[in-house]
């Protein structure tokens, strides 16, 4: 559709539009970039809780945006993020992973292709999927972890356990869900047998010492990978981690760039690079990370906690990415969180069992009803400021 860049651009952004809307029970940040050749491509941020300070971003970078030659993300990239004194961050690389994602849907519906085809062809068929569950007894996780593999699913990620006397919502202390955790996942484990892929997400909410004997308290063998036990700002306190336990970390999900990931792949501290393409700069940086992992033999096991347009996005990088593991879903028989609303997105792609089949349709393969999107409302969310019994803040 579109002809072969000459000297001057032959296509342009025509605008850039910014719609955060309210999707099940969280906001979805989607960004919408036109050209004034009348083809369009949808974007996703993933910074869930700050969508407006995301949508500011976008829309100091439209100003630059307008007119300028959609096909050349690439170079784009660089200028929205080297554009500023101040640059990185998740705030300003969400609102660049949104756009580059929207810029790719548009080359790929010109070019009539499916945006893996521009990132240099697919590798495989489906891209394999694991699921999340949890439950308030051993007897119904172990249920669940049954169903799932009844179902097909090989590859299970737990949630926390927490056992003791009844607390509020936004009460968590750390060393209450350690043992209780650990014994759950032994026995779990017995149950399963050997073959299933079985993790657990602490979502940071531990210290090295806490989680260190989390991973202690638990039989060789036990867990296949644990993620995100602690934060990420300090790589020495999770090489300090890694000294203490065998199990493989599963870690990413949270960098804004390539080179928050690098201490990571380049030392050896994490075995799964969780990569969000909606918060780390869309398929462009995530392109550079995939190959950083694969000079280490570190697959990709995405982050993919967001709607259809992150999900056909992060299908599309799972498909170009020769190093991969499984992708984050968030639709399971043990799980929906009702991101996947066919009114507002009446294409997107539908599962297969436990995985998404790779699609051939242009672009991402995502259609987005602009009208019912731009209608929705915005609903301020906040994730849960937890506390620890003595009233100070631990991490959600």
């Amino acid at each position: 559709m579109f002809p072969i860049p000459e000297k001057e651009p032959s296509v342009k952004i025509k605008d850039i539009k910014v719609y955060p809307t309210w999707v099940g029970h969280r906001n979805q940040l989607l960004v919408k970039i036109e050209t004034d050749e009348d083809v369009h491509g949808w974007g996703e941020s993933g910074v869930s809780g700050r969508e407006l300070a995301v949508k500011g971003a976008v829309e100091h970078y439209r100003e630059f945006l307008i007119g300028r030659d959609p096909r050349n993300p690439g170079a784009l990239w660089q200028e929205m993020y080297r554009s500023q004194y101040f640059e990185g961050g998740r705030i300003l690389t969400g609102a660049i992973s949104a756009i580059d994602i929207a810029l790719y849907d548009i080359m790929g519906k010109a070019l009539d292709i499916p945006v893996y085809q521009l990132l240099g062809g697919k590798h495989r068929d489906y891209v394999p999927c694991f699921a999340t569950t949890g439950a308030p007894s051993l007897e119904k996780l172990i249920e669940n972890c049954e169903l799932l593999l009844d179902k097909g699913w090989s590859v299970i990620r737990s949630t926390i356990a927490y056992r003791g006397k009844a607390k509020g919502e936004n009460l968590f202390e750390p060393r209450e869900s350690i043992g209780v955790s650990a014994e759950w996942l032994a026995i779990l484990r017995q149950e399963l047998g050997p073959d299933p892929v079985l993790g657990i997400d602490y979502h940071h909410r531990l210290t090295v010492a806490e989680a260190a004997s989390f991973c202690q308290k638990m039989p060789a063998g036990t867990l296949d990978f644990i993620e995100e036990p602690i934060r990420d700002e300090s790589p020495e306190a999770y090489e300090s981690l890694r000294t203490m336990t065998d199990i493989p970390f599963a870690i990413g999900e949270e960098f804004a760039s390539k080179w928050q990931f690098a201490p990571y792949l380049e030392r050896g501290i994490t075995q799964f690079a969780r990569i969000d393409i909606c918060n780390i700069g869309g398929f462009t940086e995530s392109m550079k990370v995939a190959a950083m992992a694969e000079s280490h033999y570190i697959d990709l096991m995405p982050h993919n906690p967001l709607g259809p347009v992150c999900t056909a996005a992060s299908v599309h990088l799972g498909a170009a990415a020769p190093n991969f593991a499984w992708l984050e879903a968030r639709l399971s028989p043990t799980e929906s969180l009702k991101f996947q609303d066919p009114e507002l997105f009446p294409k997107q792609l539908e599962m297969e069992r436990d995985r998404y089949i790779v699609p051939d349709s242009p672009g991402l393969g995502v259609e987005v009803n602009e009208e019912k999107v731009a209608a929705q409302t915005f609903e301020f969310w906040e994730a849960p400021h937890l506390n620890r019994e003595d009233g100070s803040y631990t991490n959600w």
